[in-house]
């Protein structure tokens, strides 16, 4: 089976969950498909062709931009027996490819443009075209993957006109051998983060779908004791950023212990600082599943997160975390509770510990790449079949 695998991140650059995603399925997918990667940037290697912006449209919106990429994609398909495309930016070009080619697109929705409206501060009239796009995709692929339960039901939410039966649940997975608890603490310290006082990590990206500044706002609430700890950047907008530039410099005026780290550090560091946290924080606004509370989890750590999306079929509140209810409608009620069950558990040691251990074993237990990756084979199979 010749796949071609589409997306816009991979290796060496990957930013965000989605490209983390790509990044481990096609390790696992080389060996049970002949796959092909296309991705964004420049060269060719060992399977992965990758594909630049056209210099004619330098300066232009980012999404005509996308387009010209996704068009130089589905013209590099030709000879595979199926494509599979992630996210919007790579969607496009896994809908022209099948009707150029005359072969399946799957598509992986890892978020949804509808779901998104803030994209549109970041996009501007590009949001549009990245919604039919996205749309489009959808309505015409031959299956459309699904990240979470919950993902699902907002796919057939967002476009009626998809098919259930076409709909597909494969979760997100991990690697537990790369995200495992690091005893080692050599890069705390030289972080200067204080060895002799917890601290709640979050590590992801300056957007509003991260939910970046109800966590700035509610930690201004945390015991004094505990030290805040933000592995933060590639912000979305100008607007985006000096807002959470803004609540950062006010949280630390008010309080010691408030770090920000605006780099991108290498996965083994990450790992350290989420194996060392007291826990872990994903406040965010819209998750489909949310993989860095996965790889907290893997590291031995107890997460608190909001109860939005998949993040419930990953976080077992009670059990590997707490979950923390979100309403658009009362954002003051959201960070009230947020930054009341970081104290309560960052301030108890003994049962974060205790859901940290859990959470490590039911990664172990359901989310391993391995399975994720039989289950999108069997996706393929079942297209595949179908059209003989």
């Amino acid at each position: 089976m010749k796949v071609g695998l589409l997306t816009r991140e991979y290796p060496p650059d990957v930013y965000g969950g989605a490209g983390v995603h790509v990044e481990f399925l096609a390790r696992e997918l080389r060996a049970l498909t002949d796959l092909d990667v296309h991705c964004w940037g420049d060269g060719t290697a060992d399977g992965v062709v990758r594909h630049g912006v056209w210099r004619a449209l330098d300066g232009a919106n980012d999404a005509l931009r996308t387009f010209s990429v996704d068009l130089s994609m589905a013209a590099a398909l030709a000879g595979r027996d199926l494509i599979h495309s992630h996210t919007w930016y790579a969607s496009l070009a896994g809908h022209v490819g099948k009707l150029l080619h005359g072969i399946p697109h799957v598509m992986t929705s890892h978020s949804l443009e509808p779901l998104r409206p803030w994209k549109a501060e970041q996009l501007g009239g590009g949001y549009a075209l990245s919604s039919w796009a996205e749309r489009t995709a959808a309505e015409s692929a031959d299956a459309v993957i699904a990240v979470s339960g919950a993902m699902r039901e907002d796919i057939l939410a967002c476009y009626p006109a998809v098919d259930p039966a076409k709909v597909h649940v494969v979760h997100n997975g991990i690697d537990t051998a790369l995200y495992r608890p690091d005893p080692g603490t050599d890069v705390l310290e030289r972080l200067g983060i204080d060895l002799e006082r917890p601290y709640v990590l979050f590590v992801g990206r300056i957007t509003r779908q991260k939910g970046l500044p109800h966590l700035l706002r509610a930690a201004r609430k945390l015991d004094r004791d505990l030290q805040v700890v933000l592995c933060a950047g590639a912000p979305d907008t100008p607007g985006i950023d000096v807002e959470f530039r803004t609540l950062f410099e006010e949280l630390s005026r008010t309080r010691a212990g408030v770090q920000w780290i605006p780099e991108m550090l290498p996965r083994p560091e990450v790992v350290q600082l989420l194996t060392h946290a007291a826990v872990f924080v994903c406040p965010s606004v819209y998750e489909p599943l949310g993989i860095v509370n996965l790889e907290a989890m893997a590291c031995g750590t107890a997460v608190v997160a909001s109860r939005v999306g998949g993040i419930p079929e990953v976080v077992s509140d009670g059990t590997t975390g707490l979950l923390v209810p979100y309403k658009e409608s009362d954002p003051e009620g959201f960070e009230h509770d947020l930054g009341l069950l970081l104290n309560r558990l960052a301030t108890d040691p003994r049962r974060a510990a205790a859901m940290g251990a859990a959470g490590r074993h039911r990664v172990l237990r359901e989310f391993g790449w391995d399975a994720v990756a039989r289950r999108t084979v069997e996706v393929y199979e079942e297209i595949l079949h179908a059209d003989r």
